[in-house]
């Protein structure tokens, strides 16, 4: 009876080989894929590496990616056809802060662990919104908004103006950094605010307008394509001339995908930041490392920086299931609480209150280097996020 009973109990043959399947909705179209397919390369490098130690759990990992094209809709629509359809075991990924939000709602309806590798705003895991499935490996618009204020505050500047797209990452990402700035500056004053859309094709009018408010610098938080667009039109209007180049560009303005895709029309000078560089020599040994093997992964001897957040996605997920000792996403999601990964910018903690890891990023001002043939940033500053933590 007793080995009847055990009998039941144990997985039907060939269970412990079937594949741990992971979702991982991305944008992989439009401006927002010069930083969404590299995100999924950074994955697929992690799954294979894992695959060839002979994965988790003695069971392979497969990554099923699907377009999200940048809308919220249809980031809700290829997880719910992930999950239902394709049966995957957990989510990864997505990347705009309307995206990041929306499938977090499919996670909980489906309790199913979801890890947003990329979404800032904080509104994801905010009190109201947190569940007991989605973590954020990700920084959050206030630790962004905050790191910025700390080095803008630092410039002889007093007239500041601001652009970001009118949605949640640049509102939120923008509030946070003109409250942090005028409380270490009392004396700053914020002259203009411009909102474009998301995706806007025409900055010229937002442009024209703030130059006319003669700001000292400028905040933007504009990114990947849009980026690209906004300062393709603001260069020859000498938008950057007109404010010293005091121009702080979050959004990853200073990642190699942005300097890399503008190349001469980059307007070197300004500051930016960046989740990783592949010339930054004062990091960990293991960056080092992780960088090489991403340049011959990707081919390419400039690798890319977006890769790392779907990497460390990935890392945080197979090291849960192996601390659950199980795909179940109940355990799996206990196991997270407090989780700590050596990752390739060292090690990082998912904290228990909010779901959110410590992800500090690359800061620094532009500028055109001999060894390469795009600007980067010099010298690379990693600005640890905790103080700016709430």
């Amino acid at each position: 009876a007793v080995l009847a009973a055990a009998a039941l109990l144990a997985p039907p043959p060939g269970a412990a080989q079937k594949p741990i399947k992971i979702g991982f909705p991305m944008i992989l179209s439009g401006p927002g894929a010069l930083f969404g397919e590299p995100a999924l390369k950074g994955a697929q490098m992690f799954v294979e590496e894992i695959n060839a130690k002979g994965g988790v759990l003695g069971r392979k990992l497969e990554l099923l990616a699907r377009d999200t094209k940048g809308n919220a809709d249809e980031a809700v629509r290829v997880s719910r056809e992930l999950i239902l359809r394709e049966n995957v075991d957990f989510l990864a990924g997505t990347l705009t802060s309307a995206e990041g939000p929306a499938v977090s709602v499919v996670a909980k309806e489906n309790k199913i662990v979801f890890i947003a590798a990329i979404p800032k705003t904080d509104q994801l895991t905010a009190p109201d919104k947190l569940h007991p499935y989605v973590f954020r490996v990700a920084a959050t618009t206030t630790m962004e908004g905050r790191s910025a204020a700390e080095i803008v505050a630092k410039w002889p500047v007093k007239r500041v103006a601001t652009i970001s797209p009118d949605y949640a990452y640049g509102q939120d990402v923008t509030r946070a950094f003109v409250e942090h700035l005028k409380k270490i500056k009392p004396g700053v004053e914020i002259v203009d605010q411009q909102w474009p859309k998301l995706g806007e094709a025409d900055y010229t009018p937002f442009i024209n307008a703030q130059m006319a408010k003669k700001p000292e610098a400028v905040f933007s938080s504009l990114w990947g394509g849009h980026f690209v667009t906004f300062a393709k039109q603001a260069k020859p209007l000498g938008y950057f001339d007109a404010i010293k180049y005091n121009f702080m560009g979050v959004g990853e303005a200073g990642s190699p995908e942005s300097t890399r895709a503008m190349g001469d029309d980059y307007p070197v000078g300004i500051w930016g930041n960046a989740y990783d560089a592949f010339y930054w020599e004062g990091g960990p040994p293991q960056h080092k490392e992780y960088t090489q093997r991403l340049s011959r992964f990707l081919k390419d001897e400039y690798p890319s920086s977006w890769a790392i957040q779907g990497y460390i996605a990935l890392q945080f997920l197979t090291e849960a299931i192996r601390k659950a000792n199980s795909t179940d996403s109940d355990r799996v999601a206990k196991a997270l609480l407090g989780l700590t990964v050596d990752t390739p910018h060292g090690k990082m903690t998912i904290r228990e209150k909010d779901h959110q890891a410590n992800r500090g990023q690359l800061y620094g001002k532009t500028v055109k280097d001999p060894r390469y043939p795009f600007a980067i940033m010099k010298p690379v500053t990693y600005v640890d996020p905790t103080p700016f933590m709430d």
